[in-house]
């Protein structure tokens, strides 16, 4: 078969779509690329498979919409692959009409969190063919194309069109081997299209890992990647094929800098192997390592000494909140007075701690925000911590937080355009005004004399933080663009 893989271009005047891998979309004033690892995995595993296998992401190509059509049409594939989101799906069911316009034999399969909540809705509101449910679609593309031209069974998680009915094969099942997962193709996929311009990366080039999906907790009630990797399945590779991945993207790829993508990277025994190994093989030299991280995590300051000297750069810990009151409706497993003592191992190991927050939860005050707001600044004044991102909250349909909201009345829309992060869709104590204009101001808390003495001390020691530093500025000012009052 000829399966093309594609982001189609989603041309707006809002700014850049950032879809692919993220698990919040958001329109951004400046690009920001990750590479797209599930469906890499796919192309990978389908052109193995024997199949012929097209990428053809027109986001980040930078492609006219009328330019995509025009390269789909010359592709003519018997299958497209999409991924979609909730604030784009309604996009995305306007391209499958064009899509079938240049053959209605293209079979079209639309995969992501947005599809796994409500399947049945794309039926309803597209020509979509087939809807791949969970966060394992790498498997069930191939289980797919395997049953269309071989007659294999399909795996639970599939819904599918016939006739005028629609399909289930049952609940996904996440009990895939991860081990049997092959290194990606990153020719195939264009690896270079996302290489340079994300923020995550000190050293260029720099690309995406996924050693493990997706988060050990997975419980969060606002994650829309729960709906894809409830925590109860957390599966990681083993530590040898992790290595033998990195080992293939130093010598072949020449990568300076790996984000891992995982939800939480693997801790315990998995994490001291892959820190041994990392350091007996000399890619601790080579190579940095950057990471989403929990706070409560089971680490101590040896852990973060030995993360370090395995070559760990970046820590990225999601705080969302600095109130008790939000963390336990958050469902975060998480304490206040959990967080300085890690922030103080990982920063005298070396590390470089980033934090998440979000604004605009149904019941926080002002007085809340600018408790978290104070205490990000305290971080920062400290030297705890080195950047940090602000958003506003978005209840994506599948979360535990979207079902309360519905129950209690709290979405002002179920349009799901509005789910952008461009506007508050949660019913709020404060106006959308002030909330846009306190993520500003997290956003300008960085700056403190303390914080900007020891940047510039770090920028004159080394040149590829300079180098980064100096593209980070213009990221800084990018984000403030991305919140308009």
């Amino acid at each position: 078969m000829k399966i093309a893989i594609s982001y189609p271009p989603l041309e707006s005047n809002k700014g850049i779509p950032l879809l692919g891998q993220n698990r919040q979309f958001q329109w951004a004033d400046s690009p920001w690329t990750a590479y797209p690892i599930v469906p890499a995995y796919t192309a990978t595993m389908l052109q193995k498979a024997g199949h012929q296998v097209f990428w053809l992401d027109g986001i980040n190509e930078g492609l006219k919409y009328k330019t995509w059509l025009k390269k789909l049409q010359q592709i003519s594939p018997d299958m497209i692959i999409l991924e979609t989101k909730t604030p784009v799906v309604k996009k995305h069911w306007l391209i499958i009409s064009d899509i079938k316009k240049i053959s209605k034999k293209i079979v079209v399969v639309l995969v992501g969190d947005h599809v796994t909540a409500l399947p049945f809705e794309s039926f309803k509101n597209s020509l979509v063919d087939y809807v791949l449910t969970g966060g394992d679609y790498d498997f069930l593309s191939l289980n797919l194309v395997n049953h269309l031209t071989k007659k294999e069974k399909l795996e639970p998680g599939i819904y599918y069109r016939h006739g005028k009915r629609i399909f289930s094969t049952g609940k996904f099942k996440l009990n895939h081997n991860l081990s049997k997962l092959p290194l990606l193709d990153r020719d195939l996929t264009k690896w270079q299209l996302y290489a340079y311009k994300n923020s995550n990366y000190m050293r260029l080039p720099g690309t995406y890992t996924m050693f493990s999906r997706d988060c050990w907790w997975g419980k969060c009630t606002f994650c829309s990647w729960t709906t894809l990797y409830p925590g109860k399945c957390y599966r990681a590779i083993p530590v040898k094929k992790a290595l033998t991945e990195v080992d293939h993207l130093i010598n072949n790829y020449q990568i300076k800098e790996i984000m891992d993508d995982s939800g939480t990277f693997p801790v315990g025994k998995w994490l001291k192997d892959f820190c041994q190994g990392m350091i007996k093989k000399g890619f601790h030299k080579k190579i940095k390592i950057n990471i989403n991280m929990r706070f409560n995590a089971d680490l101590s300051q040896k852990d973060y000494l030995l993360m370090k000297k395995a070559g760990f750069r970046f820590l990225l810990f999601g705080l969302e909140s600095s109130n008790q009151k939000t963390l336990d409706k958050l469902n975060k497993n998480l304490k206040i007075d959990q967080i300085e003592p890690v922030l103080k191992w990982a920063k005298k190991a070396g590390l470089n701690p980033h934090l998440t927050v979000m604004l605009g939860y149904p019941w926080e005050t002002k007085k809340d925000i600018k408790n978290t707001l104070n205490y990000s600044k305290l971080l920062f004044k400290k030297g705890f911590i080195d950047s940090l991102q602000a958003t506003i909250i978005i209840p994506y349909p599948g979360t535990p937080l979207f079902k309360e909201a519905k129950r209690k009345k709290l979405l002002k829309t179920l349009n799901w355009n509005k789910y952008d992060m461009k506007q508050a869709v949660l019913t709020t104590k404060i106006r959308e005004k002030e909330i846009k204009s306190m993520i500003k101001n997290f956003y300008k808390s960085i700056f403190s004399l303390q914080f900007v003495l020891r940047k510039t001390k770090e920028a004159l020691l080394n040149f590829d933080v300079f180098k980064y530093y100096l593209r980070f500025s213009f990221k800084y000012f990018s984000k403030l663009k991305d919140f308009k009052i």
